[in-house]
């Protein structure tokens, strides 16, 4: 079992044994940002570039900051180096991640400054006759230093990670909303740009229930935007790109509860959006099963104008309205329409005998007279009847 490092904090080394370390510290820097470069290609790069003199004042500030923390004199010293050290430790962590990187080249560099760095100061402490004991404790601070520095860079790293996606979300939920709303396409393509997400072609819009939207959101293309209570009970996706593979998004949604939209053009998708509500709102819309708007246009065209429908289904029935049987009757006529007055065919979808339709059609031909007969009030009648009452 090996010892655990020593809190950098707690121990000090004496005057003497740290001069001549400050002394060579710039050689020191030097030689491990060298090694840096050769053995961590990516900071290659960066050192060669613009950043190159910032990297190296920061390996010099945490070197000094090291010899002055295990140097300065025992007692309370509320300004250790030890802070503003992890600060700009933290800080770098959060920069490789604004900058898309992961830790892996940061870590790796602190590993092999912290190899570096040591025997080159180990050298230095030899030379100058320090003892064994002396350049062994020294090495465990070394190593426990460098530790503090990789956990507030990990620290920093994750920080700026969860802050930039936390912002990143909040930014395609206003995308979404700007779309839903119908918003100006400067307005919409500069809340894309914002969100960092490049627009499709086409977006489709999907109603889901609010409960099945992650599983939901899962299976489609990972450009999908969502929005979580976008209606009562229900949730919005804008799915990127699936008019030439509907038939596959569709599929993908077997065994969910969903309505799905038309394809529109991206900065359009708000047409596709009301589509998907106003088909949630046919009368007798099977539930439980994907509902694709597409197969029910014929329903939305004639409950486009709810409260028109409803007057025109008023007027057309007008003339039943006294009569007993006025609710077998509507059925009936509804049946002979669709049918085009194919009596056997009619009886076999009522359940009932030929002659009961022959009667029923005789007594709606008394209440309607000629009107059977003109064309514009078969096709009112039609469309009243097409769609059952709400």
């Amino acid at each position: 079992m090996t010892n655990p490092l020593p809190d950098v904090k707690a121990f000090r080394l004496s005057p003497e044994v740290v001069a001549p370390l400050r002394e060579r510290l710039p050689h020191v820097a030097t030689q491990t940002i060298d090694a840096i470069m050769t053995e961590v290609p990516a900071y290659a790069e960066a050192f060669a570039g613009d950043l190159g003199a910032k990297i190296e004042r920061a390996v010099r500030t945490a070197l000094g900051a090291f010899l002055g923390l295990v140097s300065r004199p025992h007692g309370p010293d509320p300004q250790s180096p030890l802070g503003p050290a992890l600060q700009a430790a933290y800080a770098l962590g959060r920069g490789e991640a604004r900058n898309g990187r992961s830790l892996d080249a940061l870590l790796g560099a602190y590993r092999v400054g912290a190899r570096v760095s040591w025997h080159e100061l180990a050298a230095i402490s030899v030379a100058t006759g320090q003892p064994a004991a002396i350049i062994a404790h020294f090495a465990e601070l070394v190593f426990a230093y460098i530790d503090e520095l990789s956990a507030a860079s990990v620290a920093g790293h994750a920080d700026e990670l969860a802050s930039s996606g936390r912002a990143r979300i909040r930014h395609l939920e206003q995308l979404t909303q700007a779309l839903l709303a119908g918003e100006t396409e400067h307005t919409i393509i500069a809340a894309a740009q914002r969100a960092d997400w490049s627009p499709p072609q086409t977006l489709t819009a999907v109603l889901v229930p609010e409960h099945a939207a992650r599983t939901v959101v899962d299976l489609l293309d990972r450009r999908t935007l969502s929005l979580s209570e976008a209606g009562p009970d229900f949730s919005v996706l804008l799915v990127p790109d699936a008019d030439g593979s509907r038939a596959a998004m569709l599929g993908l949604l077997r065994g969910q509860t969903a309505v799905v939209g038309p394809a529109r053009p991206w900065l359009r998708v708000k047409a596709s959006y009301d589509r998907a509500v106003r088909t949630m709102e046919i009368p007798g819309l099977p539930t439980g099963n994907v509902v694709n708007t597409e197969d029910h246009l014929a329903a939305l065209v004639l409950t486009a104008d709810p409260q028109a429908l409803a007057d025109l289904r008023a007027k057309v029935l007008e003339p039943l309205s006294g009569d007993s049987s006025a609710e077998k009757l509507t059925e009936t006529l509804r049946s002979w329409l669709r049918h085009q007055g194919r009596r056997e065919e009619v009886a076999a979808e009522l359940f009932v005998h030929p002659q009961t339709v022959r009667y029923r059609m005789t007594r709606l031909r008394e209440l309607y007279g000629d009107r059977l007969q003109d064309p514009e009030w078969i096709s009112a009648l039609f469309i009243a009847l097409s769609v059952p009452a709400a």
